[in-house]
């Protein structure tokens, strides 16, 4: 049974299997369409700093991106970025990238910025950003060698080199945050846009 009441099934522009995992359990039918946008370019070529503001921009651009190729549907877009003080950190490529964010992130916090829009006919319609702040436990080099040695390649796929849903949740001490900013897509927000389109039938 769906949950989702518009006419057209909703469109998730991604393929995160965490994102397509939380809208799947919230009962929703769905379509998971990745954006195919140069997130790296979007970035360099946009004035800001601020991670909350530039986890909005790519929501944004994704489900904008999306919505003008899928007219009449409406698409969620959605973006994190980790911020170690003043330093954003992106998907490591490879392992030795893995190793040294690894080794920069133990026994510090550090920041998750999850941001979520939902746009339509390439108008978007709402934004919203929430944040999540994590400690990582301190770790030997051996301990992070352990874990790299588990995860595999995987590692690849997650801004700071885990995914907490998984052998992840062994590298922190504490976790300050809703499960949902945690993995990537703020749900709530997101629910309550969703309740006030009467899109939702709860």
């Amino acid at each position: 049974m769906t949950l989702w009441c518009g006419e057209t099934p909703l469109i998730l522009a991604s393929q995160s299997h965490a994102r397509k995992m939380l809208l799947a359990n919230a009962g929703f039918d769905f379509e998971a369409i990745p954006a195919g946008i140069d997130e790296r370019e979007l970035r360099e070529t946009s004035t800001l700093s601020n991670p909350r503001d530039i986890a909005l921009l790519l929501a944004r651009e994704k489900a904008r991106a999306v919505s003008t190729i899928f007219r009449g549907r409406y698409v969620v877009g959605a973006d994190q970025t980790l911020a170690l003080g003043d330093r954003l950190l992106s998907k490591p490529v490879g392992r030795p990238a893995a190793m040294a964010q690894l080794r920069d992130l133990a026994g510090r916090s550090h920041e998750l910025h999850s941001a979520v829009a939902v746009a339509r006919d390439g108008k978007v319609l709402f934004e919203d950003a929430t944040v999540a702040r994590m400690t990582m436990r301190p770790l030997t080099e051996a301990q992070i060698e352990a874990y790299l040695d588990v995860v595999g390649n995987v590692v690849t796929s997650s801004v700071g080199a885990y995914q907490l849903e998984r052998f992840g949740i062994h590298l922190f001490d504490r976790i300050d945050g809703d499960h949902f900013t945690i993995l990537g897509l703020p749900l709530l927000p997101l629910l309550a846009f969703l309740r006030h389109e009467q899109l939702v039938a709860i």
